[in-house]
């Protein structure tokens, strides 16, 4: 009968033992934590995703290992940017957290040039903003913002704002968006004009942009006399 047994066990075609399946914050190496939290929305290899390129040792750099867990852990209110860490109802550990900041600057590298703060220390002034916009900006994105090219769309267009915070201009324009061909703070301005843009000239630029957010987008729709 023991023989039986132990021919039935492993007899063709029954199914063997299923794989086990380690827990979710078991998952301590980078690329799949990667894979599976950040891709969908910063592109499987860290760029062409909707959201901001983190492929960018500019970006790395800047933002640091700090913002980069700070955001990840708690997300960004308003925007489409969700909190991963467990206390804020996500599902990742304090441990994964650091593992996905320190894994992008290890995996995407690091850029030695010294640039502005990640966040602003004060208020910008729009008016000053629209200055260094016309300046830093109007080339590829037009004078009002709107998209001067089929690349480039509206920045003012209350949808959009409604879906960025003033934290996420600041990133792009320090950043850049190298494979769309967008420059980081340092510009891609040539002659006379050639120069990086400063702390205060970001600044005013985001407030500048900002200044166009409006507090319900879409509505109420206007009614037609």
């Amino acid at each position: 009968m023991a023989f039986a047994s132990a021919g039935c066990r492993n007899a063709p075609g029954r199914p063997g033992p299923e794989p086990e399946v380690g827990r979710p914050e078991q998952l301590v190496r980078f690329a799949p934590l990667y894979q599976q939290n950040c891709a969908g929305c910063h592109g499987s290899g860290g760029k062409n995703g909707a959201a901001i390129s983190l492929a960018n040792p500019v970006y790395l750099t800047i933002a640091g290992p700090k913002n980069i867990e700070r955001v990840t852990r708690d997300g960004v209110p308003g925007t489409m940017m969700p909190a991963f860490g467990k206390h804020a109802g996500g599902m990742l550990t304090d441990q994964q957290i650091s593992i996905l900041a320190l894994g992008m600057l290890d995996t995407w590298g690091h850029s030695d040039t010294p640039a502005p703060p990640y966040q602003s220390a004060a208020p910008g002034d729009p008016i000053q903003g629209q200055k260094a916009f016309t300046v830093f900006c109007a080339r590829c994105h037009g004078a009002d913002a709107t998209g001067k090219t089929k690349d480039t769309s509206s920045l003012v267009d209350p949808a959009y704002l409604a879906l960025v915070s003033d934290q996420s201009l600041r990133t792009a324009i320090l950043a850049g968006q190298s494979e769309r061909g967008m420059p980081d703070w340092r510009s891609d301005l040539i002659g006379a004009n050639a120069r990086p843009m400063t702390d205060q000239e970001i600044t005013d630029t985001v407030a500048w942009i900002a200044s166009h957010r409006i507090a319900t987008p879409g509505q109420p729709y206007q009614k037609s006399e």
